[in-house]
């Protein structure tokens, strides 16, 4: 199904700011505020509003299409929480086949899902006691989880068997009433009831118990946890993700030399990179962490967390060296957002990320930032996180408006050729000089200069908002923060979009 297709009436309203927008389609505004959702608030919209619109968008498109959709954040855009929320929604108005069941098997890939998925079925039920709520547990989420129960190994349930949940793995054990496969698994299901799964060896208990003794020296103490992430890194029971979390604690520790070598190899493996499912921005945030730590080792880490960031990009297809790029990242004040509570990600930092990502991809790039004004910003491609920080720090040099309209402008006073121009952003684009310059008018003018041009909106906030119809010629909605995005680019150089790209996945 094309944009072209789907959009034929498309209803004008008006953004946060006050100016002309179209509204997506239901599919489409379900796919843009699912893939940039943390179930936090953003610049614009509170927490409790964004899941109320979800939930009534799942109400507006097929069933399929939602449990296509749940599969393909957590597999695909490797979200977590918002494919659990969508199908927890989707049991609720579709029943009379397995449909819910599949979706649940295929979307929850950890053991703690299980009691996170059970978690948001209460919330959403209105339920403040876990167990009297989840015994009217979705017969086709319970099916599900029962398959997804057969799944994990001791280590894995003893990993996530915490008493800070408010459901724990026990009370999803009596709720969801597994089959055992064999006699091994139900003396498993037995250690589960009875609690005495064994404790995992993982940095979490290890540290622990560590941080519990008593030392005789501040030296003594240092040297203690300095043998242990020794013995930690080369255990290799250390994830991935628990290894870029603890950059700066193995540095503070002054690991030796062969042990700052050995992470630095398994951060820049190729094949352990793709296997760990990160979302970009955590190379990001990881290579904050450690920016300003004194030691000798910062450097080669940071040089690892570059090699890592780029294998995202090594398969992006569409950009040979004729191709010509522009990149604009919006900077503007509703950009500054963190993507969740906790977080220091903000929805700018996405953004620069990403199109940083892809100007390591493109041989004729144009590449800058966008507020009140317009500002490119030339540097080398070699670092990705180097970059992207370099453009965070100038991000107020250019004011907190959302004047995209001036991107284009300038394309067409300087008599730029573009082929592809590219924009990430939240949508909210306005005039903040009081002309009243609609955006629109602005891309149908440098369309009629540069015919083969295409305008790709990369939504990363996805308030279902449109500066102009995704109907015109050549224009793509492109949303969320993983660089699968890029993708439904290549889908779209080959005919597709988004909706055709959910729509394949396989239930």
């Amino acid at each position: 199904m094309k944009y072209d297709s789907m959009l034929k009436e498309m209803k004008t309203g008006k953004n946060y700011e006050g100016a002309k927008t179209y509204a997506m389609t239901p599919e489409l505004e379900l796919y843009s505020a699912v893939v940039t959702a943390s179930l936090s608030d953003t610049f614009y919209e509170k927490q409790d509003k964004r899941t109320d619109r979800i939930a009534e968008l799942i109400g507006k498109v097929s069933s399929e299409f939602v449990a296509r959709l749940a599969v393909y954040t957590r597999t695909e855009m490797h979200l977590r929480s918002i494919p659990l929320l969508l199908l927890v929604e989707l049991a609720r108005i579709h029943n009379g086949d397995d449909l819910v069941a599949r979706a649940v098997e295929k979307t929850v890939l950890r053991a703690d899902e299980i009691m996170e998925l059970l978690m948001c079925y209460q919330w959403r039920n209105q339920s403040h006691n876990p167990i009297k709520k989840l015994g009217k547990l979705s017969r086709q989420i319970q099916n599900g989880l029962q398959r997804v129960f057969n799944r994990f190994d001791e280590y894995q349930f003893a990993k996530y068997d915490r008493d800070n949940l408010e459901v724990k793995l026990r009370d999803a054990l009596f709720v969801v009433h597994p089959k055992a496969k064999d006699e091994h698994q139900q003396t498993l299901f037995d250690k589960i009831v009875s609690r005495q799964l064994e404790t995992p060896y993982t940095w979490e208990t290890e540290l622990s118990a560590l941080g519990q003794q008593t030392f005789e020296s501040e030296n003594k103490r240092k040297e203690a946890f300095r043998a242990k992430w020794e013995e930690l890194i080369n255990s290799g029971k250390l994830g991935y993700m628990a290894l870029m979390r603890n950059l700066r604690n193995i540095l503070q520790s002054e690991v030796s030399q062969l042990e700052i070598k050995k992470v630095a190899d398994r951060l820049a493996d190729a094949e352990q990179v793709m296997k760990s499912r990160q979302l970009p921005f955590r190379f990001l945030s990881a290579y904050r962490e450690i920016e300003s730590v004194n030691s000798a080792h910062t450097t080669i880490i940071m040089n690892a967390l570059e090699a890592a960031v780029k294998y995202s990009t090594k398969n992006i297809e569409g950009f040979d060296e004729n191709t010509r790029v522009l990149l604009a990242s919006d900077v503007s004040g509703s950009m500054r957002c963190p993507i969740s509570e906790r977080s220091t990600i903000l929805n700018y930092d996405i953004g620069l990320l990403l199109s940083m990502l892809l100007r390591n991809r493109c041989k004729q790039v144009v590449a800058g930032i966008f507020g009140d004004d317009w500002k490119v910003v030339n540097m080398p491609n070699n670092n990705i996180l180097m970059a992207t920080q370099q453009l965070y720090r100038l991000g107020n040099t250019v004011g907190f408006s959302t004047n995209g309209y001036k991107i284009i402008d300038w394309l067409i006073d300087n008599k730029m050729t573009m082929d592809k121009v590219m924009m990430f952003t939240d949508m909210q684009m306005w005039d903040s000089t009081g002309r009243y310059i609609k955006f629109e008018d602005s891309w149908r003018k440098y369309k009629n200069i540069v015919p083969q041009a295409k305008l790709y909106l990369f939504d990363l906030v996805g308030y279902g908002q449109l500066p102009l119809r995704i109907t015109e010629p050549d224009v793509y909605l492109v949303a969320g923060w993983s660089d699968r995005v890029f993708d439904v680019l290549c889908a779209i150089d080959k005919g597709e979009d988004a909706i055709s790209v959910i729509n394949k996945i396989e239930l």
